[in-house]
C-alpha cells in the first residue's frame, strides 16, 4: 500500500508538470508581425533601446524596426505578450546603423527587456 501511494505522488509531482508545460509549450508559436512600423511596435522597439541603454550605459539611437515578431498562444491570457524585434539603431558618432535582436515582454503592469544583443551580419 505505500508503494502506490509514493507511486502516486511521484505521478502529481513529476509527471503532471512535465505533462503540462509541454502541452503549454506546444501551443506557443512566434507570429511575424504584418506591420513592424505600426506605432504601438515602434513604442516596445525604443523602450529596448531606453532599457538596453541604462544597463549597458551606451548611447544606441533608435533608427526603425526592420522587422519582428509576436509571440501568440495560451501563454498570452496569462503573462502578456512577448515581441521579438529586429531593430536597426545607431551608436552616439557612429556614421552606419547596426542591427540588434531584442526580446520584450509586455504585460498589463508594464514592459521588460529580456534580452538585447547585436546581430552581426
Amino acid at each position: 500500500m505505500a508503494f502506490k501511494s509514493h507511486v502516486s505522488l511521484l505521478v502529481l509531482f513529476v509527471l503532471v508538470p512535465i505533462l503540462a508545460t509541454a502541452k503549454v509549450t506546444s501551443l506557443i508559436a512566434w507570429l511575424p508581425l504584418q506591420n513592424p512600423n505600426d506605432p504601438h511596435v515602434v513604442e516596445i522597439a525604443k523602450f529596448a533601446i531606453a532599457e538596453h541603454n541604462k544597463e549597458a550605459k551606451a548611447s544606441l539611437v533608435f533608427i526603425t524596426v526592420v522587422k519582428g515578431e509576436r509571440q501568440s498562444g495560451e501563454s498570452q491570457l496569462i503573462f502578456g505578450s512577448k515581441y521579438r524585434l529586429l531593430i536597426s539603431a545607431k551608436d552616439g558618432g557612429a556614421t552606419a546603423p547596426k542591427n540588434y535582436q531584442a526580446v520584450v515582454s509586455e504585460r498589463r503592469w508594464g514592459k521588460e527587456l529580456l534580452s538585447f544583443q547585436e546581430i552581426k551580419a
